[in-house]
């Protein structure tokens, strides 16, 4: 094998800390996978996040995005417009524009997720 890039990267190498993410607990270790200018149809950024056991995403809102989480390993509890319930590997969260979300790992392993990004278009049915 010649010069160029490596055939594999650990994504240990990858992910950079966010010491108390959004106001939460902790620091989380995220890694943006994805990112793009808006404008179109499709995703904004795609990030890989890990939270540790007992830290958490603050609660927070966004603008007119929906930003999704697709749960792949671990399990927490998701606050999403003032209820909360449990989450594990496989669920998937839609946290839809302007609404107020968060996520603890209170479990005794990491929770790691992928968070989606989509702007929604200002014609949008109810917005």
């Amino acid at each position: 094998m010649s010069g160029g890039a490596r055939p594999v990267v650990n994504l240990g190498e990858l992910f950079s800390p966010k010491p108390h993410d959004h106001g939460g607990r902790g620091t989380i270790l995220a890694h943006r996978i994805l990112s793009r200018d808006g404008g179109g149809p499709g995703a904004s950024f795609i990030d890989l996040a890990v939270l540790p056991p007992g830290t958490s995403i603050g609660r927070h809102r966004h603008g007119r995005d929906r930003e999704t989480y697709v749960v792949l390993s671990g399990s927490g509890v998701m606050y999403r417009d003032g209820a909360e319930f449990r989450v594990s590997a496989g669920d998937v969260v839609v946290n839809e524009p302007y609404g107020e979300h968060g996520l603890n790992n209170d479990a005794d392993a990491d929770l790691a997720l992928l968070v989606f990004e989509e702007e929604v278009p200002d014609d949008a049915p109810g917005l």
